[in-house]
């Protein structure tokens, strides 16, 4: 266990299960103390709290949704009232789309997706910026998608909020280098979590994930710790010189 990153208080989005529980816990074991954000499954969070609190690091729950702007507020006050400024921000939670075609798309949808994935991002962004200046470093991550890679037919409202998330971290990178703040992008490919197994029975009527290890690079699903070990590096001292980059977690092109 590292502790690199002792005395910095990360907030994830989106940490109580899946990727951002990975996240939520590989932060916490190189040292920073956690804000895990969720917005249903309170169950899930405390359980994410008791694992980082095992770990030896300070963790709180707190709900919000990345659509109602007051609980986003709500939260960073009590974030940093309960653990101090946020200098890791790592903006994880996110919705699959319906995979109908542009012309059947829900207009609703389209609204709900993208704010989800970029609007909700950007007003946490700016709650978060006053504080994170104020502290040593800071570090911004977005946790986008390689369907940004292909824009495959079907997923516009997903392609659309990734693709506008991915465009937000590029622009912040520039305006808040001065800061001491780097803006990394994560973009992980099919992952085995709840969204991801739900994805593949839908698409490939395949229950079971791993079904796919044989298929797959490296002879394996890519796991939740793939990514957080990226997100782990963009917020270390060996990504010191690095921002506004974009790593694609998926075992590379097939």
């Amino acid at each position: 266990m590292s502790e690199e990153l002792l005395g910095r208080v990360a907030l994830v989005t989106g940490s109580g299960r899946g990727i951002g529980r990975s996240i939520a816990l590989g932060l916490a074991e190189d040292g920073a103390d956690i804000a895990v954000n969720y917005r249903r499954d309170a169950k899930s969070a405390q359980e994410t709290v008791a694992a980082i609190e095992k770990i030896g690091r300070r963790a709180r729950a707190y709900a919000a949704s990345l659509e109602d702007d007051a609980s986003l507020q709500e939260m960073v006050d009590s974030a940093v009232s309960d653990l101090g400024n946020i200098s890791i921000l790592v903006n994880n939670a996110g919705i699959a789309s319906r995979g109908q075609t542009v012309q059947k798309t829900d207009p609703t949808e389209l609204e709900r997706v993208v704010r989800i994935h970029a609007l909700g991002p950007h007003r946490l962004c700016q709650l978060v910026l006053p504080g994170m200046r104020d502290c040593e470093r800071g570090d911004v991550v977005m946790i986008s998608s390689v369907a940004t890679l292909h824009h495959a037919g079907g997923g516009a409202p997903y392609n659309m909020g990734k693709a506008a998330m991915e465009s937000l971290a590029w622009t912040l990178s520039k305006e808040v280098k001065r800061h001491g703040i780097r803006v990394n992008i994560v973009a992980p490919g099919l992952v085995e979590t709840e969204m991801g197994r739900r994805l593949v029975k839908a698409t490939a009527g395949i229950d079971d994930l791993r079904k796919l290890d044989e298929s797959s690079p490296f002879g394996r699903v890519c796991q939740p710790e793939d990514v957080a070990n990226a997100v782990r590096f963009f917020v270390s001292s060996r990504a010191s010189y690095v921002t506004g980059e974009k790593l694609c977690v998926y075992g590379g092109p097939q």
